[in-house]
């Protein structure tokens, strides 16, 4: 008998509350159906969902669910559904805690309660003031067992977005960014150039499809005339909204942003004192405009994105320009970096984001730790996260 047999047989002890490898394992499993569903269902957070029932110790999963599209059900909805009568004296788990008040749709907590689940496992708690542990404890006073905190850290990495958006009314912030091996991401006056090689382009189209918004500044719309979508096949209907940071509205009418803005939703976020005329023709041609506070410097990245988490925008892509990543690094707002590494160098004139590759970016944002590195091809992505994050 394997470790994890071993723990999915024997009794835990502490009762139904006490956490066991099995329970930390099917976390996991919930936290990855989760993450299939980020950049698909904001402002509501993408939650997973998996109703167990334990045959002779032997978990035996009998419902899946993701939240759905706003306005459908819920993670939890969606497993019990599949679960049916299944549901009854089964084990419920969920990477955030079930909801506890009625909006769109009845609350989690109550349609728990109505299935008959026996134990719900929770991965980390909702910091929104709706729920705020009145889940926990609907679900406590209902008889139910409940544990939390269960791979807790992945969770809350996971609904990073939702609770910023709760606690500092910003989105999770995502940089990107791709380096030449002697640490430029450009040339000066060359607009677009090819940094790294197709399989790395594959992962940042991947990166944009679980994103819900991608930003620009207007220096990089204006100079690579971008589309910003996803291109990778069977991902066209996951591009995010696309933003431009643009104070005085110099967004070409004609550029393939706008032109393309009936198809992928295009956000111009601009200053009050831009010119009417301009904002006016932007907004006839589709685009929709987000008139902010700007000063002579620009617009402040925390004023972009308060605009852009009240209108729902929980998980945001920075990928442009080396202006925006410094003025988003400064203002302490990004949570993730992204750098992918290529091979080629880029020579004089280049465009340095910082002082010289990855070493200069450690050096430069120190609060930051390298958590993960993988390899595309000849090309290196190394990802750091914000220490506190």
């Amino acid at each position: 008998m394997s470790e994890a047999e071993a723990v999915a047989v024997a009794p835990a002890a502490g009762g139904k509350n006490a956490v066991t490898g099995i329970d930390r394992r099917l976390m996991r499993a919930a936290a990855a159906l989760a993450a299939r569903g980020q950049g698909q269902v904001w402002p509501n957070p993408s939650v997973g969902a998996l109703v167990v029932r334990f045959e002779d110790g032997v978990p035996v999963i009998v419902g899946r669910g993701v939240t759905s599209r706003p306005g459908g059900p819920h993670a939890e909805v969606s497993a019990l559904r599949q679960a049916g009568e299944l549901a009854r004296g089964a084990t419920c788990y969920v990477t955030l805690e079930p909801c506890s008040h009625y909006g769109r749709t009845p609350p989690c907590a109550l349609a728990l309660r109505e299935a008959g689940v026996d134990r719900v496992v929770i991965g980390c708690l909702d910091p929104s003031p709706r729920v705020a542990g009145r889940g926990v404890a609907m679900l406590e006073e209902a008889g139910i067992a409940v544990s939390t905190g269960v791979e807790e850290e992945l969770c809350r990495l996971l609904h990073a977005g939702h609770r910023l958006r709760v606690t500092d009314q910003r989105p999770n912030v995502v940089l990107k960014l791709a380096l030449s091996a002697d640490g430029g991401i450009g040339r000066v006056g060359e607009g677009q150039l090819a940094i790294t090689g197709p399989l790395s382009r594959n992962v940042v189209h991947g990166l944009r499809g679980s994103c819900d918004a991608i930003l620009v500044g207007i220096g990089t719309a204006l100079a690579d005339d971008p589309e910003l979508t996803c291109r990778m096949p069977g991902m066209k209907d996951r591009s995010p909204v696309r933003v431009v940071l643009d104070k005085d509205a110099r967004l070409p009418l004609k550029g393939r942003l706008v032109q393309s803005a009936a198809d992928v939703p295009v956000w111009l976020v601009t200053g009050n004192q831009a010119d009417p005329a301009r904002v006016q023709a932007l907004a006839d041609a589709g685009v929709l405009v987000i008139r902010v506070p700007a000063n002579e410097e620009g617009i402040e990245p925390k004023i972009a994105l308060t605009a852009l988490a009240n209108r729902g925008v929980t998980r945001l892509m920075v990928e442009g320009g080396a202006r925006v990543a410094r003025s988003f690094l400064q203002a302490g707002v990004v949570d993730e970096t992204w750098i992918f590494h290529g091979v080629a160098e880029l020579g004089a004139g280049r465009i340095l984001p910082f002082d010289g590759g990855a070493g200069g970016f450690t050096a430069e944002y120190p609060d930051f730790r390298l958590v993960d590195t993988a390899v595309y091809g000849p090309d290196r992505l190394l990802r750091f996260r914000r220490k506190e994050s």
